[in-house]
Formats: C-alpha cells, sequence, structure tokens
C-alpha cells in the first residue's frame, strides 16, 4: 500500500476530511484517507447538529456539488427546523439536530464502500517536501504514504490543547490525542502558524433533568431537508451496495424529537463572576482568540453585564443515548464551579454532568497564504481545509474539504481549479473572505457577509452551481438531467406568470402586491414544492433580484482583470506603502479580490488599472 503513488492524501477526518476524500475518489482519482482514529470519522466534537444561519446554505451548496453532508443530515436527522422563518426567503436557514452516533456510523460507512478510496488508520507526524513541492506523508507508524496532492484537514488537532480551569491535557478533543509534530513539519515549509481557541459544554444525564421546568421546543411539522430530494431517485437514500450493505439511517424527519429551552439565573452570573480568576480563557492561560459569534459563558456574563439571564438549549445527543448538550454554556472553568453552575439553571438543579466542558487551543495557518483554489501558496500540490484555516463549524469545514477535495484533482490533472464567486454561493463568500481578508478570530459564516445574499436562498443552490456540476461532472448524469429539466420548468414558469393575466391584472404583479396567498394555477401547484417555491421567489422578488444582478454586471470586469504574479507592487509610483506592502503579501489573483483586501482603497485600485493599462501598451 506505502508503494503507491496516490493522486490525493487527506490527512484527517473530520467534517472537511471526509467531504474532501469522497469527491476526490467519486471523481477518479486514487485517494487515500489517513486519520489517527478510524472509529472518530466525522465525530461531532460539539453539538450534534448540522445548519443555521448561513450554515444551512452553505449544507445546500455541498449537496449541489456532489458532497455527502446534507443527505448524511436528513438520514440520520432527529429534529429539523427552518430558522428566521418569519423573515424573507433569502435569510431562512435549515437547521438539523442529529443523532451523534448514526451521522457518524453512516459517514464511515460511506467512506467504507467508495470505490478509489482507500481508508488506513496512522497519525500523520509530518509531511514530505522536494523541490518546494509536497509529495507524501510520514506516519506515527515509520510507514510514509506518496501522493501527487495533499490536503490537510486536521481540525482542532495541531498541538491541541484542553483546558478545565487550570488543569490542561494535550489533544484536539476529549479523549483524543494531540498532532503535535506536524505543526512544526508545517512550519519548516514556510508556512506561519498561529493559535485560536474554541469551546464545548458540559453535557448531562437525561434522567437527571427536571423537564416540568422548561419550555419545550418541537421540529417542524412541515421539515426542511439539507438535500435536494426532488433530483434524486428514492433508492439513493438508503443505497445498497452489491454485497447488500445497507447503510445507516431512517426516513428524513422521521418521529422527532424534542429540545428544551431553560435560562440562566442572577445566582449563575455570580458563579461566574466570583471564578473568572479560575477559568482558563480569564486567567491568561489561553493565548488564542475565541469565537466571538460563540462565546463561552464567561464571555457572556462579562460582555453583556445588564442581561439579567442568558437563554440556553437543552439538545439529545441521539435517539440511543439519554446524553443531553447544554447549547449555550460553554465553559473553560474548573468541573467543580461547573457543577454549581449547572445546579444553578433551572430545571438542572439536580443534573449529573457526564462530561465537563473544556476549552481548546489549537494551531491554525492564517489563510491569506492560500490561493482561492485552497492551495498553499508557499508548497505546491498542498491544500488546507477547514479549522487550520481559521474557520469554525462543520458546515465550514465540509464545504472547503469539498473544494479542496475537487482542486485536489483538477490539480493532478493539469486543469484549472473551481472557484466560486461571491454572487454564486455562500462557500464562495467564504473561501474569498479567507484567502483576501484573512480572520483573527474563528470565522462563522452569516448572511450578513453575502453581499448579493437576495441571489444566494438556500432552494436555489443546484441551480446556481449546476454548470459546476456538470462541467466537473460531480453528480450523477442521472441527477444533472433533473436539475436541467428543474431549472426549465422554473423558469417557464416564471415567464409565464409575468407575461399572463388573470383577473384583477398580471400574475406576476399580483404575487407582487398580494400579502395572502393566491390560487395559482393548478399545473404550477402540481409541478412540486421547490419548483413552486423557486418560481414564486423569483417573481416576488424580481426588482430586488435584477438589482443585484446588474451590480454584479458591473463588478464582473474588476474580477475579469487579472493580476502578474510577480508584480512588484513596492516599486509602482503613487501606490500607498502600507496598500503596496498588502498586496505584496498576499499576491491578490485579480483587481476584484485586491479591492477587496482590508486597507486597499479606490485609489490605489485605479493606480493599478493605469499600471496594468500601461503594461499592454508596451
Amino acid at each position: 500500500m506505502q508503494d503507491r503513488v496516490y493522486d490525493v492524501i487527506v490527512c484527517g477526518a473530520g467534517h472537511a476530511g471526509v467531504e474532501a476524500c469522497l469527491i476526490a475518489a467519486r471523481r477518479g482519482a486514487s485517494t487515500l484517507l489517513l486519520t489517527g482514529n478510524i472509529d472518530t470519522i466525522a465525530q461531532m466534537s460539539c453539538n450534534p447538529a448540522i445548519g443555521g444561519q448561513a450554515k444551512g446554505q452553505l449544507v445546500r451548496e455541498i449537496d449541489a456539488l456532489g458532497g455527502e453532508m446534507a443527505i448524511n443530515t436528513d438520514v440520520t436527522g432527529i429534529q429539523f427546523r427552518l430558522l428566521n422563518e418569519s423573515k424573507g426567503p433569502a435569510v431562512q436557514s435549515p437547521r438539523a439536530q442529529c443523532d451523534k452516533k448514526a451521522y457518524q456510523f453512516r459517514m464511515k460507512h460511506t467512506l467504507e464502500l467508495q470505490p478509489n478510496l482507500r481508508l488506513f488508520q496512522a497519525t500523520v507526524t509530518g509531511l514530505i517536501f522536494e523541490g518546494g513541492r509536497v509529495v507524501g506523508c510520514r506516519t506515527n507508524l515509520d510507514i510514509d504514504f506518496r501522493g501527487r496532492t495533499v490536503v490537510v484537514t486536521t481540525g482542532t488537532f495541531l498541538r491541541g490543547l484542553m483546558h478545565v480551569g487550570q488543569n490542561k491535557n494535550e489533544g484536539g478533543r476529549l479523549g483524543d490525542f494531540s498532532a503535535k509534530t506536524l505543526s512544526s513539519s508545517l512550519q519548516a515549509a514556510g508556512i506561519e502558524l498561529q493559535r485560536l481557541k474554541t469551546g464545548t459544554p458540559p453535557r448531562i444525564l437525561g434522567r437527571s433533568i427536571d423537564f416540568s421546568a422548561l419550555q419545550e421546543q418541537r421540529g417542524d411539522a412541515q421539515p426542511t431537508f439539507f438535500a435536494f430530494h426532488d433530483t434524486r431517485g428514492d433508492a439513493e437514500l438508503f443505497h445498497v451496495e452489491q454485497r447488500g450493505e445497507r447503510k445507516l439511517g431512517w426516513q428524513p424527519g422521521a418521529d422527532q424529537v424534542s429540545c428544551w429551552i431553560t435560562y440562566t439565573t442572577p445566582e449563575s452570573a455570580e458563579i461566574v463572576r466570583s471564578n473568572l480568576h479560575k477559568s482558563a480563557m480569564y486567567s491568561g492561560e489561553i493565548v488564542g482568540t475565541g469565537p466571538r459569534y460563540c462565546p463561552s459563558i464567561e464571555d457572556k456574563i462579562v460582555r453583556f453585564a445588564d442581561k439579567p439571564r442568558h437563554m440556553l438549549y437543552l439538545e439529545p445527543e441521539g435517539r440511543n443515548t439519554n446524553e443531553y448538550y447544554i447549547n449555550g454554556l460553554s465553559t473553560s472553568l474548573p468541573l467543580e464551579v461547573q457543577l454549581q453552575l449547572v445546579h444553578s439553571i433551572p430545571g438542572l438543579e439536580r443534573a449529573e454532568l457526564l462530561r465537563p466542558a473544556y476549552a481548546v487551543e489549537y494551531d491554525f495557518a492564517p489563510p491569506q497564504q492560500l490561493f482561492p483554489s485552497l492551495e498553499s501558496r508557499k508548497v505546491e500540490n498542498l491544500f488546507l481545509a477547514g479549522q487550520i484555516n481559521g474557520t469554525s463549524g462543520y458546515e465550514e469545514a465540509g464545504c472547503q474539504g469539498l473544494i479542496a477535495g475537487i482542486n485536489a484533482v483538477q490539480k493532478v490533472r493539469g486543469e484549472p481549479p473551481l472557484v466560486l464567486g461571491r454572487h454564486e454561493a455562500y462557500t464562495g463568500v467564504l473561501i474569498d473572505d479567507l484567502v483576501t481578508k484573512g480572520t483573527s478570530e474563528p470565522y462563522r459564516m452569516f448572511t450578513s457577509r453575502a453581499e448579493y445574499r437576495l441571489l444566494l436562498n438556500h432552494g436555489s443552490a443546484e441551480l446556481r452551481l449546476n454548470k459546476h456540476s456538470r462541467r466537473l461532472k460531480l453528480l450523477p448524469d442521472n441527477r444533472l438531467s433533473a436539475i436541467e429539466a428543474k431549472r426549465i420548468a422554473i423558469e417557464s414558469w416564471v415567464t409565464w406568470l409575468e407575461q399572463n393575466r388573470t383577473e384583477g391584472g398580471r400574475w406576476g404583479d399580483l404575487i407582487r402586491r398580494s400579502d395572502s396567498a393566491l390560487t395559482l394555477p393548478s399545473d404550477l401547484q402540481a409541478a412540486g414544492a421547490a419548483v413552486r417555491e423557486e418560481v414564486l421567489y423569483r417573481v416576488r422578488y424580481r426588482g430586488y433580484l435584477e438589482r443585484e444582478l446588474r451590480q454584479i454586471e458591473k463588478l464582473k470586469d474588476v474580477d475579469a482583470i487579472a493580476l502578474p504574479a510577480d508584480l512588484d507592487y513596492l516599486a509602482i509610483p503613487g501606490l500607498r506603502r502600507e496598500s503596496a506592502q498588502k498586496l505584496q503579501q498576499l499576491r491578490p489573483v485579480n483587481l476584484g479580490q485586491a479591492s477587496r483586501i482590508s486597507g486597499v482603497n479606490p485609489a490605489d485600485i485605479s493606480i493599478l488599472m493605469v499600471r496594468l493599462a500601461a503594461a499592454k501598451r508596451r
């Protein structure tokens, strides 16, 4: 096995790693997945939930580009909710609570059954470089593996250090190891590393919870799923291999379970304030920056001192376990303080802790060191995806892993990479933000980060990305045909509604004016929910969508102007020193990317345009 040269080697089997290796193997590349523990493939280290604000759109984009996260969520989900349902469809996002072990086991089984993919349990201790390129990996078993490309998806494991109060343990998550030597290998190749921090709340025993004191939160009666089931056959849900192996899972939306809501109390706040000096976060033990948008309870109490209470969600970890996750109570306080804190919360006065909360500090590589393809600027054929790029969340990791896997295959084949535009996908926004602006804290996707979010509603992901899926053959032919038929049906109905009249006026005008549902033509009602909802969305928001399309048209020329890879920005007369230094460091690939770099202003872009025009005349 180690004598073979693989097309793609993926280091790490978290949510980025599984998407990277699956898409590479599905495209026909010989692929090797290396992981320190095969039993924790796709482990949901924090909350066993997928989706959320803008994250749900990312998962639908993963599905549209041939990834696995969406379908894996649908068939192992135990509660489904559509967030922002009272707001416009552009910011509505699906979310699902999953069965933690079912999600993990089904994903592991999917990898095991995938042709062209080899799984092997070994810890990657270093990379092998030759002539400025990565050519393989070294492992703790003293076995080297050779690869034409390598995708590193190490999550929180690079020199991972866990904190519970003053107690420290090496590891990327509780019960697992720390990858201590790979960081040195990356630094030796010239890749800069910094530290970040994330955390997780305590887990408690369900039978010790007083549910009578809690507010029940049920799933939606009509669940919104992540995968595009209308363009798939039913057999794809529970695919049975020739050997008769049926993947784990159940009918999406069946037998949903409840989550529960409670709140912290003034007593909770006092316990935190009295023990801040014992928190690893506040005692100076942790140097890494934590996530702004998923703060610890210490941060909440300090930063929002005027709030009398903070909402908490008790979420089941699965159907066949009595373990509950306290969403909103992330902390690095000592265990004895955690117990006091939990017992100060209504419904949890007698709660039994199964696992303590902890913070984990880890290395990441500032992502300005990457091309938009997620290939390293420092080391050819090396791709980075997931939390190593400074992101947080399963969904952010999954979409990066998918793009890195696609582009690793493109690199092997000598073909241009897939780079998604900001107007095409939240995935495009995420990657452009990372490689252009970088991040000093764990990056989390929000709808507000996308300037063209009206075009990026979750239901349109398949249609938006179909040209890429078709060109790169990311989906089976039958699904590509179904998507094309869906596109034709939607566009035909939009045209029909704008051109035809009924009692009271033109259909399109009535839809835009009406606050209540119209009685739509029977043929449109029969076309299916996915077609009908997208048609109504395009008609209802026609003016806004056309305005965003005009903005994109104005700016597309700037994105089309390539910047020479060897351009010496420091030698360009008139360019501000600060801008020249940032441009020299980040090496943007086009003028549009240059314009989005923090500190580069319109005057700098004008100077660059003059310089490029002068170079053309010579």
